[in-house]
């Protein structure tokens, strides 16, 4: 995979850094990453990162719960529950199968969902920045900027995968919420769903995320940090609505 190309970098300027420092000043010096990013916009270092993990994840997932029991999990708290109850055993069963070889190929093709997000998240949030708020920030760069700032999601997979191994209620298990990491942990995905996945949405590590995007804005153009950080998290307030919406609706 071809990196973008590296600019000069002039005298008074830091020094340019590598992936793996730009992997780890994400979380601990963001604004050098995202300072980085003007002399060279790649993006594939993080992606590959967060693919790992996340499929690191999944193939946990399999071992400690089963696709099978994650399946029959998410089908106890839809609106399917009572007519999948009603089934004969044997078409229970095949139902399962099926389910949980479509969960294992989605958890497999993690990487090329997560790069197909990464493109569309980098495109809105480019045009936001550019007409509507007068920057001018690459699509290059703003995919940079969104794979970058997505990485705390590799801390979320770790911990959620530390849990796994201690050992969890393979009943109870809700791979949509698989971590304490937001308030929908301790409800009833049953109940109302329109409150549940708002609830999803008030997750500290997609805060955190929501923050180090707008971080990678300010520092690539002359949109202040809390502007920056307002546009990201308003996309991100408008789409949680819209996904809550649509859940109470089926």
């Amino acid at each position: 995979m071809a990196a973008a190309p590296s600019l000069p970098v002039s005298p008074g300027e830091p020094a340019p850094l590598s992936e793996g420092e730009r992997l780890v000043d994400t979380f601990v010096a963001p604004s050098k990453t995202f300072t980085d990013l003007r002399r060279n916009s790649s993006w594939w270092a993080p992606w590959l990162v967060i693919s790992l993990f996340s499929i690191a994840f999944m193939m946990v997932v399999g071992k400690q719960i089963g696709y099978e029991q994650v399946t029959r999990n998410q089908i106890s708290h839809s609106a399917r529950a009572d007519q999948f109850d009603k089934l004969p055993p044997e078409q229970q069963a095949r139902q399962l199968r099926v389910a949980a070889k479509v969960t294992k190929y989605i958890g497999f093709a993690f990487p090329a969902i997560i790069l197909i997000s990464f493109v569309i998240i980098a495109a809105v949030l480019m045009a936001t920045f550019n007409l509507g708020a007068g920057a001018d920030v690459r699509f290059g760069t703003s995919l940079a900027i969104v794979s970058y700032g997505s990485l705390p999601g590799i801390i979320h997979a770790t911990l959620a995968m530390i849990v796994l191994f201690a050992g969890v209620d393979r009943d109870g298990f809700n791979i949509n919420a698989p971590l304490a990491s937001n308030p929908s942990y301790f409800m009833d995905p049953s109940g109302n769903k329109f409150l549940y996945t708002l609830a999803t949405g008030l997750d500290v590590f997609m805060i955190w995320t929501i923050i180090l995007m707008g971080i990678g804005f300010a520092c690539n153009s002359k949109v202040k940090r809390s502007n920056a950080i307002i546009i990201v998290a308003s996309w991100y307030v408008l789409f949680k609505l819209v996904s809550a919406g649509l859940a109470a609706m089926f």
